[in-house]
């Protein structure tokens, strides 16, 4: 049976899945893999499938939000997805986090409504520390500059308190928010799966959040390599599972 709105069904997916929120990324992801094919594309959920360095990889697009980054991942772990690496945009909650900059979300502070539904707020939104791991030893092999720790999710740009709400999580050493990471770490604990996330700085802190997108949109240099490094990043990091596994 395929799943409802990915249209995918069991045996359509490799265990090693990179999640995006933009179609186009994956796309833009496409081009690094050696071979690959679209095999689904409804609504905001475009998914390919290929090989790099001879791993199996499948790359889906999640839309923007929790409730559709929640319904994209229940239903490639229904179709056999097991590791999940997040390629994501955020927006810095640090002054010294640049466009560009990379971060790799240790946790998640959950200012989502969907995975609240899932389960009460006390139960942490905690990426898989194996994972993240190998992210991070695969950063410093690449030479990436990056920063690891807390991220915050959330449901909205456009809040009155907006600068509030940024200006108490920065005193809190929360380095960027996004919308996804939440609800994927949630789920990933949830269903006995392990998921990470790694993030490109689009929008700096006390910036126009408009203008920093906007940029990024319109493939603005700095965003733009900060994208490539992720993509190489998540690309790199399977590779090197699928060899530890193959040697284990």
């Amino acid at each position: 049976m395929k799943q409802p709105h990915i249209l995918l069904g069991p045996g359509d997916v490799s265990k090693y899945i990179i999640l995006a929120g933009d179609p186009g990324r994956i796309l833009r992801l496409a081009r690094y893999m050696d071979s690959y094919e679209e095999i689904a594309y409804n609504r905001e959920f475009r998914t390919i499938r290929g090989t790099y360095k001879g791993v199996d990889i499948t790359a889906t697009s999640t839309g923007i939000g929790a409730p559709s980054a929640a319904i994209c991942m229940e239903e490639l772990i229904a179709c056999g997805g097991k590791y999940f690496i997040r390629i994501g945009s955020g927006g810095a909650v640090q002054p010294h986090i640049k466009v560009g900059d990379l971060v790799i979300a240790t946790a998640a502070v959950r200012e989502d409504g969907t995975s609240r539904m899932y389960v009460e707020e006390k139960y942490p939104a905690v990426a898989d520390f194996e994972l993240v791991n190998s992210i991070i030893n695969t950063c410093r092999d690449l030479g990436f500059t990056y920063y690891t720790g807390i991220i915050r999710s959330h449901d909205s740009f456009y809040i009155d308190n907006e600068d509030e709400l940024m200006s108490y999580w920065s005193r809190k050493n929360v380095l960027c928010s996004d919308m996804e990471s939440g609800v994927i770490f949630t789920l990933a604990q949830l269903k006995g799966v392990k998921a990470a996330s790694i993030l490109n700085t689009v929008v700096e802190y006390k910036t126009n959040v408009k203008h920093g997108i906007g940029g990024y949109v319109n493939e603005k240099s700095n965003s733009m390599e900060g994208e490539k490094r992720e993509i190489m990043l998540a690309l790199e990091t399977i590779a090197s599972l699928k060899k530890i596994s193959q040697q284990g």
